[in-house]
């Protein structure tokens, strides 16, 4: 367990608008929303939305940059009632609260369009992590990586604003774990491999596992593929490396720890949309309780398994209790 209580989740905020659709149409083509539901989503708010869906009483602190806009209410509102602190979820006029129309086709796959807004304008300075440790957390979450368009940045040392926001969170005494995205930019290698020395744990999926190392993973149960990805992650500075996919979960850290979720009818499956950050939520709590790769695992796939029969990112998670009987 961390030396201090609680845990601070920090990066991006997003509206989620969620569409439930028959299939995906044909250029020009109509297709009919069978359901909309609007919820909070990006890295940050799910973990933490997520934490607090535990109900452990553990503190918990949300970081980041909304606009003034109703989708900024949304996300006040939603941690407020989860009983997440907000002191440091700062608000700006000079972009909107970044939000998502998500489609979703049931049993087969989700496509996003996805507005950036105050998520890209997000700084350093945004993010006072030193007032943070001072408030007694012991680990700071930020996430994610390559979608953060300010603090993602290579500069002319080869840094980035991340992976000094990181490193000034390890000064404070602080344990760092990261998630990142799969989104397919230009930077995305440079801007990871920037912030690896800075990271306690690394979270990812076999897609950014491939993207941030250039190595090849031939599926999602591709254990070699995984292995060899992390191993050059950790080569790279990262402290334990935590890969999951669809089929199996690698903990990395002086040793290999596979784990494979239990599997889930898919005629029960609302949404995957928030399933890899639930299972991120669930290893955080893990690493924070001081819990071994064995048991964290088990959370985080009841954690993800869970989160699958919401239609939003969050509202599919039970309480801790529910989780590990």
């Amino acid at each position: 367990m961390t030396a201090t209580k609680g845990i601070a989740c920090a990066g991006n905020w997003i509206v989620d608008i969620v569409h439930t659709i028959d299939a995906w149409p044909r250029k020009s083509d109509l297709v009919h929303i069978r359901n909309e539901v609007t919820g909070v989503g990006g890295g940050a708010a799910n973990v933490v939305l997520d934490l607090a869906a535990f109900q452990t009483g553990l503190p918990l602190f949300a970081l980041g940059l909304v606009g003034t806009d109703s989708h900024a209410r949304l996300c006040h509102t939603a941690c407020e009632a989860a009983g997440v602190d907000t002191r440091w979820l700062k608000g700006t006029e000079a972009q909107p609260t970044a939000h998502t129309l998500v489609m979703n086709v049931p049993g087969d796959s989700r496509t996003f369009f996805y507005h950036p807004g105050t998520n890209d304008i997000l700084s350093e300075q945004d993010i006072p992590v030193e007032e943070v440790a001072q408030a007694g957390v012991g680990l700071f979450y930020l996430g994610y990586l390559n979608l953060m368009g300010r603090l993602d940045a290579v500069d002319a040392n080869g840094s980035t604003g991340a992976a000094r926001v990181l490193a000034r969170a390890r000064a404070a005494g602080m344990t760092t774990c990261v998630d990142l995205v799969s989104a397919d930019t230009p930077g995305f290698a440079k801007t990871v491999f920037a912030a690896l020395p800075h990271i306690d744990y690394l979270f990812l999926n076999e897609v950014e596992a491939q993207r941030a190392t250039g190595l090849p993973i031939a599926d999602a149960a591709d254990r070699a593929g995984l292995l060899a990805a992390a191993l050059s992650l950790q080569a790279g500075g990262a402290g334990t490396v935590i890969l999951h996919t669809g089929e199996v979960a690698l903990w990395l850290d002086q040793a290999a720890h596979w784990a494979v979720p239990d599997p889930v009818d898919p005629s029960q499956i609302v949404s995957p949309v928030g399933a890899g950050d639930a299972f991120c939520a669930g290893a955080v709590y893990g690493i924070h309780q001081g819990w071994g790769a064995e048991r964290s695992l088990f959370l985080a796939h009841r954690a993800a398994a869970a989160s699958l029969h919401g239609a939003t990112a969050t509202d599919g998670i039970p309480p801790l209790a529910v989780l590990l009987a």
